[in-house]
């Protein structure tokens, strides 16, 4: 019979005909169900294997679209566990594409944001023959503020620090700023994480004036969300979801545009960017910003108004000697932890002195609503002055039973918290409730075969189950080595035999590895221990703190043998396929420190409800951190390696086994021989 083209989908091969010569029946003229077009575009023959290379058929994936399109055509909620080398993305983004639906993609990292939307939409585009548009949306801190670039400039101290910028990184801004068009610095290569000059040009929402700007008609974030409005497809980070999601709940507006279908990839993240977004912070940074853009403006909107300009520089003055004192005075009064849980009593010597800066930055809005001159500028100060009493007022009353409060130290930052000890409500009602479907998922989510543990934390009450296991073998491509004889964690000995074991598998994987530890005390011991033996073997040894993660994993990619220490932020989203990584070292299981305020405030919650906090909150957060951990080392089919985890509890407590039970299907040894056996065999 004659093909007819199929809706969404590139037309086959010429018209074919039977033996007999007969006419070709007429196509059905019915429309092709979603079901029946995300079926046809996975087959084996199908449109994505023809147009892409890498594209392979796998049942999960096959199975995952199906449930994706399930969503799209009938709404509702899918949890989907679609374990590593599955292609989840692309198990949803096809069914989405063909459904015709506004979809809107959030995921838990700006790299794998960049992926799908300069990489994975342009291939399917090409493959399903679908026309539809897309836009990339990421934080307003992500994107250069003409306004305030013009006015950096112009100004001798554009930090308001007495620290003139590189002239080179200005130099760069300045000729990308006259080609780009979208704003976004990820278009700048080498531009540092953590430069201060960005921060003074950036669309920062404190900074924003909005429609009164001089430059609103070239605004990138404006340009951004023109596009975003008209798009089929708008593909975000959890980050900017969840200070949407906090925008609507204070009923300022919205910044990204609604969506009646959405999909949360790595949604095990979820909880986490939630509790940052619906908590409040003050800090002496946020103080030093609003100090030194009130004084910059002062000088260049109130020139004509003497008074005005003395006024404002007097409150000013008083408010920039209050902060100063308060955060000094906060800081010393604490023990010098990271971390310091705070209530209304503990607060309450420093209630006074808060309440006498709150009256200060008060005292700034009415300087310039009182001023006849204030510009937009100066208005846009004022509001964010009244904002920042607000919380402080907030956090220094500490009366809120549902928040959870502390005081947080980030080099010389000083940040006062006040945090939702649960968000499953808030994401429920601000997220889930608010969407006709949506998709959850992640190659970590269920916990003991069970998503019990993440309907709990994130509010999720029907829904769709799909558990997919991972496509790569790792029976063949693995061995977990759990090391004999190693002490316990708490134990002075822990770090030195921690050491002794890296050593001994480096030299069996001559390097290339990672060793993920859950402490930087822990990660500074082995490398004082490791670095003269790596020195000696000629491997390269990186350090998380010692260059930007950019940097450290274009080095560890590119060197030979390379040993990367790492804590936390490589344990997860990082990708490194090939024989460059051989080895996956973890010191101890990664629970949660009770001590954190977070994780005690949850550990009393789930105590005063009856449950037991180890059990149902610390363990399936740690099971979640190590799947995590170890699944950096499979990338790909051809991927083989050792995963290795030091901590002697994985087999001598009874909670151990809920670890093993969730690990993949790697064979256990217990030898370095044996270790040294698999790592020997020959690549098939």
């Amino acid at each position: 019979a004659a093909h007819e083209p199929e809706p969404g989908l590139p037309q086959g091969g010429a018209e074919a005909r039977g033996a007999d010569s007969r006419p070709a029946a007429p196509a059905d003229p019915r429309p092709r169900s979603l079901a029946d077009l995300v079926e046809a575009a996975f087959a084996g023959d199908g449109p994505l294997a023809a147009a892409l290379p890498s594209f392979e058929p796998r049942a999960g994936q096959r199975e995952m679209a199906a449930a994706a399109a399930g969503v799209f055509e009938d709404g509702g909620v899918l949890l989907a566990e679609a374990g590593t080398g599955t292609g989840k993305t692309l198990a949803y983004l096809a069914p989405a594409i063909l459904s015709g639906r506004r979809v809107l993609v959030s995921t838990g990292t700006r790299q794998l944001q960049d992926q799908i939307y300069d990489k994975d939409l342009p291939a399917l585009r090409a493959a399903l023959g679908v026309d539809f548009t897309a836009a990339c949306m990421k934080g307003r801190g992500n994107y250069l503020c003409l306004h305030l670039f013009d006015e950096a400039l112009q100004d001798g101290d554009p930090l308001g620090l007495g620290l003139a910028p590189d002239p080179r990184h200005v130099d760069a801004i300045a000729a990308w700023a006259g080609r780009t068009g979208t704003g976004d610095r990820a278009e700048i290569e080498d531009l540092p994480d953590d430069l201060p000059f960005w921060n003074r040009v950036s669309a920062a929402s404190d900074n924003c004036i909005g429609a009164d700007c001089p430059r609103h008609a070239d605004c990138f974030i404006t340009r951004m969300r023109q596009r975003a409005a008209e798009a089929d497809l708008v593909i975000v980070n959890h980050h900017l979801l969840c200070a949407d999601a906090a925008v609507r709940q204070s009923a300022w507006g919205e910044v990204i545009p609604s969506f009646p279908y959405a999909v949360i990839d790595e949604a095990h993240q979820l909880e986490d960017v939630a509790t940052q977004y619906f908590g409040v912070a003050v800090s002496n940074y946020r103080l030093e910003r609003l100090i030194a853009d009130g004084r910059r403006w002062a000088d260049r909107d109130l020139a004509e108004d003497a008074e005005a300009a003395r006024t404002l520089h007097e409150k000013l003055a008083e408010a920039g000697n209050l902060s100063a004192r308060f955060f000094l005075d906060v800081e010393t009064r604490f023990p010098r932890a990271e971390r310091t849980r705070l209530n209304a009593d503990v607060l309450q010597p420093a209630a006074e002195p808060g309440r006498e800066l709150a009256s200060a930055v008060r005292a700034l809005e009415t300087a310039v609503q009182n001023a006849a001159g204030a510009t937009e500028d100066l208005l846009a100060l004022g509001r964010r002055a009244h904002d920042l009493a607000d919380d402080l007022d907030f956090v220094l009353a500490a009366g809120d039973e549902d928040f959870v409060y502390f005081l947080e130290r980030r080099g010389r930052g000083a940040f006062l918290r006040a945090s939702p000890i649960d968000v499953s409500s808030i994401v429920r009602e601000m997220l889930l409730d608010r969407l006709q479907g949506t998709i959850l998922t992640s190659a970590t989510l269920a916990v003991d075969g069970s998503f019990d543990y993440q309907r709990s934390r994130l509010g999720i009450g029907q829904a769709t189950e799909l558990r997919l296991p991972s496509e790569f073998d790792y029976a063949a491509q693995t061995v977990l080595y759990l090391p004999d004889g190693m002490p316990e964690p708490r134990s002075p000995a822990f770090a030195r035999d921690a050491a002794a074991q890296v050593r001994a598998l480096l030299d069996v994987t001559r390097g290339r590895a990672f060793v993920l530890f859950t402490s930087f005390a822990n990660l500074h011991e082995v490398r004082r221990r490791i670095a003269p033996a790596c020195r000696k073997r000629r491997y390269t040894l990186l350090v998380q703190g010692d260059a930007p993660r950019p940097v450290l994993l274009d080095r560890f990619r590119t060197a030979a043998n390379a040993v990367l220490l790492a804590t936390s932020s490589f344990w997860q989203g990082v990708d490194v396929a090939g024989d460059t990584l051989s080895c996956v070292i973890i010191d101890k299981l990664p629970f949660a420190p009770p001590g954190d305020p977070i994780t005690a405030a949850r550990m009393e919650s789930i105590a005063r409800s009856g449950g037991s906090p180890f059990d149902e909150y610390q363990v399936p957060l740690a099971v979640l951190g190590l799947l995590q951990g170890l699944g950096r080392l499979i990338r790909h089919r051809r991927d083989r390696g050792v995963l290795s985890v030091l901590d002697p509890r994985l087999l001598n407590k009874g909670y151990g086994r809920r670890f093993l039970d969730s690990l993949p299907d790697a064979p256990v040894v217990r030898d370095l021989e044996e270790v040294r056996a698999f790592m020997a065999r020959p690549t098939v």
